[in-house]
């Protein structure tokens, strides 16, 4: 049965608009009531979202350490990893106090298809989370056991994006 119990969502693909999708569903449910709790696992930025989303009271934590092995990151793929298990530890003492109705893990499908996390170790979080808790799982790449498991899955992809033309990311669309 499923009224009365909290959905899980997937939104993964390659194109943009997987976070974008993300925040607007949690804007949506802040003004249903809901408590929501928002993990990013791979931005290390403020991104553009961070304050406003806490102006309206939506606890937002960006936990990760930035690009990982692509274009700038320096870091040894262990510093990503440590941040990665801090922020889903995090994760895990937030959800026990049963205080949310809304999670969102940001960029989790890409820790995970990167290495930082362990399918397994997530999936049983995934399968044991409270009842009436919603999450809601971004990322690229998402692991098929996430896709199974999940209530709705979206795949955003890229038909057109000026970065094939050489534009970098702009601030207040990308970031």
């Amino acid at each position: 049965m499923l009224e009365g119990r909290g959905f899980i969502y997937v939104f993964t693909g390659e194109g943009k608009g997987k976070t974008t999708a993300a925040i607007g569903q949690t804007v949506r449910s802040l003004g249903q009531g809901w408590k929501v709790l928002i993990i990013q696992f791979i931005k290390q930025i403020i991104s553009g979202e961070v304050e406003p989303l806490r102006k309206l009271g939506i606890e937002i934590y960006p936990m990760g350490m930035g690009y990982v092995g692509i274009l700038t990151d320096q870091k040894e793929k262990e510093i990503h990893i440590q941040a990665a298990e801090k922020a889903f530890d995090f994760v895990k003492e937030k959800v026990g106090k049963k205080d949310y109705d809304l999670l969102v893990l940001d960029e989790i499908n890409n820790a995970v298809a990167l290495g930082l996390l362990d399918v397994s170790e997530v999936l049983e979080f995934l399968k044991n989370k409270p009842r009436d808790l919603s999450l809601i799982l971004t990322g690229r790449d998402a692991p098929k056991e996430f896709i199974e498991i999940a209530d709705l899955v979206s795949e955003v992809r890229d038909i057109k994006h000026p970065h094939e033309k050489g534009a970098k990311a702009k601030k207040g669309i990308e970031f």
